[in-house]
């Protein structure tokens, strides 16, 4: 028997990476717990909203809202059955529905007061829930 790592397929391969490096970071950096669920977005919203208010220059925080767009997907991932879709370096979740979602721009849309990862996940799953 597989398990769902291996057969995953190779473009979930550096996001899922990412989000893990990502919930590592907030566990030992932050003392919060990520664990993939819609809630947790709450929490990653907020950081990067603290991020952005502390005014950090965009370079220094882009591999963090990397991390932190890659932990959506794959809490989209997880939620939905989705999976990773790779082109030319960008990343996209495509849910079971056929419908296209970009976490990791949308944490970047997050750092410029534009976007929510926590909303992007609510649309996300809506209706494609697995039980």
């Amino acid at each position: 028997m597989t398990t769902q790592q291996e057969t995953r397929p190779s473009a979930a391969t550096k996001p899922a990476r990412w989000a893990a490096d990502a919930v590592a970071a907030m566990r030992e950096g932050a003392r919060m717990r990520l664990d993939y669920s819609a809630r947790s977005l709450w929490s990653v919203d907020r950081m990067i909203e603290d991020i952005r208010r502390e005014s950090a220059p965009y370079a220094a925080v882009e591999l963090v809202l990397r991390g932190f767009g890659a932990y959506a997907g794959e809490v989209i991932v997880r939620q939905t059955g989705g999976e990773w879709w790779a082109s030319g370096g960008d990343h996209w979740v495509r849910t079971p529905d056929g419908r296209l979602w970009d976490p990791i721009d949308e944490a970047r849309r997050c750092y410029t007061q534009d976007g929510s990862l926590r909303l992007l996940c609510r649309d996300a799953t809506a209706g494609a829930r697995r039980d």
